[in-house]
């Protein structure tokens, strides 16, 4: 069994630079007032303009009210449309007064068309009304770290206090796009969804620039009047997600494949060695073994090479045998002090306890590690 856990910080991580993506691009001309892109794994900026104004951002709203609905656990869950949620302005997903959906496909409506009426219709379920469900959205934001972010509506409908910036946009986008059911939805082009009684209908994605750019996972379209035309998008290659984020932004298909396009010509990796310096005992025979890591760690990045830190968790002592293979702890490697990546910590070889182990305190067991390990 495992015995006390210690946290270890490794201060000495050696970077091995891998060939990147591609080289620097040129400063970049767009017609969006408020623009954006952010490395989703690290939330490094790459590019940006304006992006902390505060400003309109339409139904890219539907990010948030989509993201709690699938965080609530109640996907499959359904419920009975209300005339008042159905009665809105705007798009819509079809949904008319005594339809019976489920969360899952409300979440579809939101994200393939855009429906004011789903948004109406998942504040209500989750929360009550739209007043409740801001709070659960404001909430959420604070977690995620949008500072400068005020939601008042689930739809992204104008109210002068409805508001964020690009780039708050990208970090929800971000932590959008860690999450696989949110993904796998907003990079569909068409669903059915149903309607109860009524039967099934088909949702087309509104967009379009799933067809743009290799890779392309989304995210989310919006426009007002007052807020112009908003994007989210996302795209993943080689293991690296970029978010791009415009607001107001007229030409805002090629504001964005102009930038991402350029913003991957501009990312560089990084092989995090991680050497492990930890040696664990295993039994009263003081078998010691050393551990690693399953996978090889990437980190993406733009100018300088980032600040990496790793904390692991492990035992000093095994009373147990151990095979090779065996998770025996884990580790969190964090860049420029956001948490990148997590993992299992594996044994690198076998060991069989003989014996029972000696009943000895804390100090005499580590005493035991540091003699066995520089011996």
């Amino acid at each position: 069994m495992l015995n006390r856990l210690l946290c270890v910080l490794v201060a000495v991580v050696v970077f091995l630079p891998c060939m990147g993506i591609g080289s620097l691009g040129v400063e970049l001309s767009v017609s969006a007032e408020s623009a954006i892109v952010m490395i989703a794994e690290t939330q490094q900026v790459v590019y940006e303009k304006n992006a902390y104004e505060k400003r309109g951002i339409a139904s890219t709203t539907k990010i948030m009210s989509s993201i709690i609905a699938i965080e609530s656990g109640k996907l499959h869950y359904t419920t009975t449309v209300k005339a008042e949620d159905v009665s809105v302005e705007g798009t819509s997903s079809g949904l008319k007064a005594g339809d019976r959906v489920s969360l899952l496909s409300l979440v579809k409506g939101m994200l393939l068309s855009s429906g004011n009426d789903a948004a109406n219709v998942t504040a209500t379920m989750l929360a009550g009304d739209k007043q409740g469900f801001a709070e659960l959205m404001n909430n959420k934001a604070r977690v995620i770290g949008m500072k400068s972010t005020n939601f008042v509506n689930p739809s992204g409908l104008t109210e002068d206090s409805h508001y964020s910036t690009a780039y708050d946009m990208a970090l929800l986008g971000s932590y959008a796009v860690k999450n696989s059911v949110f993904t796998s939805i907003c990079s569909m082009q068409k669903c059915e969804i149903s309607y109860g009684e009524r039967g099934t209908a088909t949702l087309c994605n509104h967009n379009k620039f799933l067809n743009m750019l290799d890779g392309a996972i989304g995210i989310k379209t919006g426009f007002t009047k007052a807020s112009g035309r908003c994007l989210v998008t996302a795209v993943r290659r080689d293991g690296v997600t970029l978010v791009c984020v415009t607001l107001n932004a007229p030409d805002d298909w090629s504001d964005h494949k102009k930038l991402l396009e350029n913003s991957f010509d501009k990312i560089q990796l990084l092989k995090v060695d991680l050497s492990l310096p930890l040696l664990i005992v295993v039994g009263s025979n003081k078998d010691i073994i050393s551990t690693t890591i399953p996978r090889e760690i990437i980190v993406p990045y733009v100018g300088e090479k980032p600040d990496v830190d790793v904390v692991i968790f492990a035992p000093h002592f095994l009373y147990s045998g151990v095979n090779k293979g065996d998770v025996v702890g884990s580790l969190r490697l964090y860049v420029n002090g956001v948490e990148f990546a997590s993992d299992a910590l594996l044994s690198n070889e076998s060991a069989v306890v003989h014996n029972e182990p000696e009943n000895k305190g804390f100090i005499e067991e580590f005493k035991e590690i540091l003699r066995k390990g520089l011996s």
